[in-house]
């Protein structure tokens, strides 16, 4: 009898240590904030404060303190990590560069993030300031910086942080094509995706760590590609391509989270939108036996934390000294009108157009085609301010390049010109080529006459061309854009780059050229 109520106990006490070896751990994550301090509306611009009294806006710093202090109350056992560009997008980027960001992660209480691309915009030293200024890891694996001195002894490539009882290894992330999308200077060489996750994973491994996260800010395919390509990377939490992942929502573009083997990948679209909340267990050995979870909008729903509103209301008072700031001079009247653009060629179009491709004609990029219905106004002849080109571009779009064939190339060109009679947003503004339409001539026939550096277009050729990341992405019936090869989204925003590109020509004199010619 004595023995059977020990080997009882000795059961029990077994199954209580078995039930202890499972460890349960949630995952909040951010990725691709880009300073969206303010709420935003459902096209990720601007959002009025009447339109949120109203309840028609998203996210806001103000919207995340609430869901995150929500979301621990949930949970025993947290993190809270970012997946990288908390850098640039608005003005608050522009006056601040990473104070803000800092300070608003800072009070959130993040506990690592990765280093993405546009962290690199003004080069090493704004990514120094923001790391002395932020209380959590910064991290970078796939990168040698050893000869930035800015960087060399402060960008780790993981970290270990400890959370309930149990170590944490994390890992950093960022574009191998850094190089190319931002300025990290000649100092930083980056490197393979895979094989850097692999030697901080073994590192890692070799210290005890078995509970492994990757904050990536490579993209949804690179991702994948890593999962498959390592051992022993449990969660991966993305950005860069601004994916949205979900279980629920038609619009997402896989699974949340996506499974590639033993690894479960998480993302949370951009801009603040939603809050990424994982829950995964692990066994003993580290190993991850369930993974569950969704994304949480930030929508009215999600009230507003009054202290966080406030100081951020505070921090938007300088800004309109940018917006009243004069950025360049135009000697006569730059006709953006509704009613001209989307309808023929227009002196706004073209400017626009002209910044956009002389910006990235470095690049190998030949073509711009952007979209009337993203032009809202004109421009007075005389002293322009940052506010009035935030008035002609206020959705903050980015530019977008991509490469793709003269075919597709006249088909974008037949669906800006398809609904010329409904005066359509999507009629398109050029530059770098010229073109002839008929509207008198079916829908789909009606382009004629295309040229491209003085010659014919070519359907074969492969051309580059830039655009704006709503266009690229299928926006105004440009879903032919989708399939570009070697699409980048995330290029500076269009305001910014027009301002500057006014403001170099000394006073800027509208013109039209007969680069769009109705038959």
């Amino acid at each position: 009898m004595t023995f059977r109520l020990l080997a009882g106990s000795a059961a029990l006490a077994l199954c209580a240590g078995m039930a202890q070896a499972d460890y349960s751990l949630t995952i909040l994550h951010t990725n691709d904030f880009h300073a969206r301090f303010e709420p935003i509306s459902k096209y990720d611009s601007g959002c009025s404060s009447e339109d949120n009294t109203e309840g028609k806006c998203f996210g806001g710093s103000a919207r995340l303190v609430t869901a995150i202090a929500d979301a621990r109350k949930r949970s025993n056992n947290s993190i809270l990590v970012d997946g990288g560009d908390q850098f640039q997008g608005t003005l608050f980027y522009t006056y601040y560069k990473g104070k803000l960001a800092a300070e608003m992660m800072n009070k959130m209480g993040y506990d690592a993030m990765t280093v993405g691309n546009h962290e690199f915009d003004d080069g090493p030293e704004v990514l120094r300031g923001f790391m002395d200024a932020v209380k959590f890891p910064v991290l970078m694996s796939n990168a040698d910086v050893s000869g930035e001195p800015l960087l060399a002894d402060t960008l780790a490539k993981s970290a270990v942080i400890e959370r309930g009882g149990e170590k944490l290894g994390l890992i950093g992330l960022t574009p191998q094509d850094t190089d190319e999308l931002a300025s990290p200077g000649p100092n930083v060489i980056f490197t393979d995706p895979s094989d850097a996750v692999q030697h901080e994973v073994d590192k890692l491994t070799a210290m005890g760590v078995n509970k492994i996260i990757v904050l990536s800010h490579s993209g949804y395919r690179v991702d994948q590609v890593v999962a498959a390509n390592t051992k022993g990377v449990d969660v991966i939490v993305g950005g860069h391509t601004n994916t949205f992942l979900s279980n629920t929502s038609d619009r997402a573009e896989g699974p949340y989270p996506t499974m590639v083997g033993a690894t479960a990948i998480v993302s949370a679209y951009a801009y603040g939108k939603f809050l990424g909340e994982l829950n995964v267990t692990f066994d003993d050995a580290g190993n991850v036996t369930a993974a569950t979870g969704e994304p949480i909008i930030m929508d009215a729903a999600v009230g507003e934390d009054e202290t966080t509103k406030s100081r951020i209301a505070e921090a938007a008072v300088p800004l309109d000294e940018i917006r009243n700031k004069v950025v360049a001079e135009s000697s006569a009247f730059i006709d953006g009108e509704r009613e001209t653009c989307r309808a023929q060629e227009c002196a706004m179009g073209n400017l626009v157009s002209d910044a956009m491709l002389a910006r990235v004609k470095s690049q190998g990029v030949e073509i711009a085609i952007s979209n009337s219905g993203g032009l809202r106004t004109s421009i007075d002849s005389g002293p322009v301010t940052m506010g009035e080109v935030l008035t002609v571009l206020p959705f903050q779009n980015t530019l977008s390049t991509f490469q793709t064939t003269g075919a597709v190339i006249v088909e974008a060109l037949e669906n800006g010109v398809s609904q010329y009679e409904d005066v359509a947003g999507r009629f398109p503004q050029v530059a770098g080529l010229s073109f002839a339409f008929d509207v008198s001539k079916p829908v789909g026939e009606r382009v004629s006459d295309v040229v491209v550096g003085g010659a014919p277009i070519d359907p074969a050729k492969v051309y580059g061309v830039v655009t704006n990341n709503y266009v690229r992405n299928g926006g105004d019936g440009y879903k032919m854009f989708r399939d570009g090869m070697n699409a980048y989204d995330f290029g500076p925003d269009l305001a910014d780059v027009t301002a500057e590109y006014l403001a170099a020509q000394g006073p800027y004199t509208p013109y039209t050229d007969g680069r769009i010619v109705k038959k």
